[in-house]
């Protein structure tokens, strides 16, 4: 994909987006100095892009009650395009794992996984992840303390 070339404009708009999302139009276009119809027009562009990809609410898992995070590093028997494929679209149904990158090295895969407990995410290792077809195996790294979690990227605003 072809890096999108963007404004001073654009950039604000997708720094402030990214920080607050929920923010109004109206505010959004007064930070870049523009009025609102223009400032709207630029976000759906934006969108349409495939530049913003979409919106969420940035949970707590812990007042959720997921007080259990963990990264895994699994490895596979093998790296064919259709194991590798057939692994992903294996773990999309598990709505425990939270993210998944392919990776080069090591490991195959790095997922994060959310458990309410140890022992939940103990089942679902033995029961689930290890057990799971072409898994040859699993390191598991529990996360006791995240000291930054940025979502997106940098967006250099001048």
């Amino acid at each position: 994909m072809a890096r999108a070339k963007l404004d001073r404009i654009d950039r604000r708009i997708l720094n402030d987006l990214q920080a607050e999302g929920r923010m109004t139009n109206v505010e959004l276009a007064e930070r870049a100095g523009i009025s609102a119809p223009p400032c709207l027009r630029r976000v759906r562009a934006l969108e349409r892009a495939g530049i913003i990809k979409g919106y969420h609410a940035d949970l707590s898992a812990e007042a959720l009650g997921y007080s259990v995070s963990v990264f895994a590093l699994v490895g596979l028997n093998s790296q064919a395009e259709t194991d590798l494929k057939a692994f992903e679209e294996m773990i999309a149904g598990w709505d425990q794992v939270r993210e998944c990158h392919m990776l080069a090295g090591e490991a195959d895969f790095l997922l994060k996984i959310v458990a309410e407990t140890w022992d939940e995410y103990q089942k679902f290792l033995t029961t689930r992840l290890t057990s799971a077809p072409n898994v040859s195996h699993v390191k598991s790294m529990m996360v006791f303390r995240t000291a930054k979690q940025l979502p997106g990227v940098p967006i250099p605003v001048e």
